[in-house]
């Protein structure tokens, strides 16, 4: 049984497994900034398998205008099962009355019709563009 509970601390070694098997090597590569980022973070939250944190999203901002989710991940050996769609509803649910929802991701067709199973529309759609600097 997979549970969502607030992760505000995870464990580092956990959390760095985490991210290098989903492959996001920028954060592992400045993990103590990523540590930092996690401590500034509007909510975090852990998908759990018992104490295996399996899956985590991280969303910024002010809470009430804005929502940015910046991180949505799950352990691949995990993915297909529901893990990342609850772990974006619980944040959706919380942040409900907020008026920007916003994430970036790539622009893989699974990703999209991920997003969009979600209730969540491209910006482009809306009339807006999104601007970038990496």
């Amino acid at each position: 049984m997979i549970e969502i509970r607030p992760c505000a601390a995870p464990d580092p070694d956990a959390l760095y497994a985490l991210y290098d098997a989903v492959g996001w090597t920028n954060y592992i590569e400045r993990f103590d900034r990523l540590l930092a980022g996690l401590q500034n973070s509007l909510c975090v939250l852990g998908a759990f398998e018992e104490d295996r944190l399996v899956g985590l999203i991280r969303a910024v901002g002010d809470g009430e205008t804005i929502v940015f989710v910046q991180d949505l991940l799950v352990l691949p050996l995990y993915q297909r099962r529901g893990i990342g769609s609850r772990l974006l509803r619980a944040v959706l649910d919380r942040f409900q009355s907020v008026y920007q929802f916003e994430l970036l991701t790539d622009d893989a067709p699974s990703s999209a019709a991920f997003y969009r199973a979600c209730g969540l529309t491209p910006a482009d759609e809306l009339g807006c563009r999104a601007f970038v600097r990496m």
